[in-house]
This record gives structure tokens, sequence and C-alpha cells, in this order.
């Protein structure tokens, strides 16, 4: 049984490395902001510039370029229904970002919930053995005591890094939706600022 124990514990901490590094890559900056594209709507001043947003878009796949490729496609609409399909299309942005951040959360749970089950499971382990030998059997004292102690580590060092990693990537989702937020609606403003004008 404590074979089982130590087996889902390893598990929890290779789903929780996993998850780790996964969103440690997809949730970099530049690859969800690029740096061409952040350029590419500076530079987009006017209808005649949507060419050379289009292109930097095509050239650089990320949550930003699919939301401003929506947006120059939604041009020709009233300003507040191109508005509305962008944030739809934002919200499922916000999904694929955050997809993994709750696997990271189970782990945080579930971790030291594995470890007090080991714990108890170690504590039981340990009194049946006292009951049928006594005292005496400092083997059997041993045994349980370091199991109690083993799984209770352990669920706390596979808890603890995840912890850390589910509270940094969230803060860092949000960072980036403000962030997406912010450039698409620069580029919204300035080309129905444009198209306003006579």
């Amino acid at each position: 049984m404590e074979t089982f124990f130590y087996a889902l514990l390893v598990l929890t901490s290779l789903v929780g490395v996993t998850f780790i590094v996964e969103r440690g890559i997809a949730l970099r900056w530049r690859k969800v902001v690029p740096p061409a594209i952040e350029a590419a709507v500076e530079g987009c001043q006017s209808q005649g510039d949507l060419h050379m947003l289009r292109y930097a878009c095509e050239q650089n796949s990320s949550p930003l370029s699919r939301l401003l490729l929506l947006a120059a496609d939604h041009l020709h609409w009233p300003k507040a229904e191109c508005e509305d399909a962008v944030q739809t299309r934002a919200r499922h942005e916000m999904v694929r970002l955050e997809r993994g951040l709750v696997v990271l959360e189970i782990v945080v749970g579930i971790a030291p919930l594995l470890g007090l089950v080991g714990t108890i499971y170690g504590m039981i382990t340990l009194f049946s053995g006292l009951g049928q030998s006594g005292l005496g059997d400092n083997a059997a004292l041993a045994k349980g005591i370091a199991l109690i102690l083993n799984t209770t580590l352990a669920g706390l060092l596979i808890a603890i890094p995840s912890l850390i990693a589910w509270s940094y990537y969230s803060k860092k989702v949000e960072m980036l939706a403000v962030e997406l937020e912010a450039l698409c609606d620069e580029f919204l403003r300035r080309q129905y600022r444009q198209q306003i004008k006579p």
C-alpha cells in the first residue's frame, strides 16, 4: 500500500511539473504579444496601412494577431458591433491562455490531501503494528513514522511549487489580457477615427 501512495504522489508531481513548464512556454510575453505586431499596430495609422498590419499578423501567429485580424476584417461593421466581435474572440483567447491553470489548481489542492491520506495510513500501520507486537518492535515503529513523514513532506513539496506557479501564471494572464485589450482598443479607436474624418 505504501507503494500506491508514493506512486500517486509521483504521478501528481509529474503532472504539476508538466503543466508548470508547458504554461511557462505558452505564456511568454513575446509569444502572446509579439513585438513585431506591437510595432505594426503603432504604425497602422490609417486604412491604407492595414496591409502592413495583416502581413505582420500572418507572420506572427499569436492571440494578439488573431484579435487584430478579426478586428481588421470587421472594420466595415459599426464600431460597437466590431468591438463586440473582438471581445467575444478575446474571451476565447483568454480561455486558451488559462488552459492548464485549472490542473495546477487541482494539484495544489490534491497533493497535500494525498500526503494527509498517506499520513493517516502510516498512523494506522504504526498503531496496528504496536497493537500486535507492542513497543518492542522498533522496525515497525520506524517504518510507520517514516511513511507518515515522507508522505506529508512529499505532498507539501508538490503543492508549494504548484501554488507559486499557479499564482504567478494567473497574474500573468491578467496582465496579458490588459495588454491585449489596450492594443486592440488603440487599433480600433484609430481606425474608426479615420473613418469619421471627412
